[in-house]
């Protein structure tokens, strides 16, 4: 089974950009054989390839699910009704770019939410998120297993 890992998000906004930090660090790890790990920020185009490989996606980005901020979540793509995870600044949804990679096949998404303490200009996460952290890499080692 292709998984692939996929970091949403856009760095200039403080938290918003925790996805891309996340599977930065996963980039470092010894992954399991069939994990890919890709950086796509807000150009889900970019990572085309990777996404009509996968036979799994688990997508990590931030997430206001009304939760306190660092709170972390676990949702199927299907049931995510969040507007900033399902488009991007340019204005292409994920939804989109998964039907161009010709997954026409019924393949497990999960979204990996992550809830924002702040959203605003600056590429530093806040503390509460940075803090949760290691709680999402727990969580995504427990989806790969």
């Amino acid at each position: 089974m292709n998984t692939l890992i996929l970091g949403i998000g856009n760095l200039l906004l403080c938290d918003e950009g925790v996805g891309v930090h996340i599977v930065r660090s996963l980039a470092q790890l010894n992954l399991p054989p069939g994990v890919t790990v890709v950086e796509a920020g807000t150009a889900f185009l970019d990572a085309l390839p990777e996404i009509a490989q996968a036979d799994r996606i688990l997508i990590v980005d931030a997430m206001e699910g009304g939760g306190a901020p660092g709170t972390v979540y676990r949702v199927l793509f299907d049931q995510c009704r969040h507007p900033a995870m399902l488009a991007s600044l340019h204005g292409l949804d994920l939804s989109r770019v998964l039907y161009m990679a010709g997954n026409d096949r019924k393949i497990e998404i999960i979204v990996f939410g992550i809830e924002p303490a702040h959203i605003e200009w600056g590429m530093e996460l806040s503390t509460v998120v940075r803090n949760a952290l290691p709680a999402v890499v727990e969580a995504l080692h427990e989806a790969l297993t």
